[in-house]
């Protein structure tokens, strides 16, 4: 099926990567997704596009637990319980910033399409991943 839309579980990839955070031991599933934060971030070269879609899912689960993030797709995202990731959030920045810069095969993939939707979700997760100065409202829009 590849790619059916443009959120952050909207993927082969994304999916089958929740499925495997399902998998893991409750103890061991923080590590697995500071893994897959920290693979994209750290990145040198192209950045594979199946490497790009665990992070933005990732990403999405730290976006999730901070204020006013979007809970996981309720048939793609995990179905066990995620513990706190908020210590993430730095790491989720900087692997979406990492998504976002060339050589990205994913950002070269949504170049080819119209990508604009989902240029549009990666900037709402930033954007909820930006830690907001302490007394700062939040806008809901």
């Amino acid at each position: 099926m590849g790619t059916w839309d443009v959120g952050p579980f909207d993927n082969d990839t994304a999916a089958d990567w929740c499925g495997g955070l399902d998998d893991a031991a409750p103890d061991a599933r923080l590590g697995l997704v500071r893994d897959t934060l920290a693979r994209a971030a750290d990145t040198v070269g192209c950045l594979d596009a199946d490497v790009a879609d665990e992070a933005v899912a990732a990403a999405a689960l730290v976006a999730a637990q901070c204020p006013g993030g979007e809970p996981a797709h309720p048939h793609y995202g995990p179905d066990e319980p995620v513990p706190d990731l908020t210590a993430l959030r730095a790491l989720a920045l900087q692997a979406l910033d990492r998504v976002m810069t060339d050589p990205s095969e994913v950002l070269e993939l949504w170049a080819e399409a119209d990508g604009d939707p989902w240029r549009a979700t990666i900037n709402r997760l930033r954007s909820t991943l930006t830690p907001r100065p302490q007394g700062e409202q939040l806008r809901l829009t």
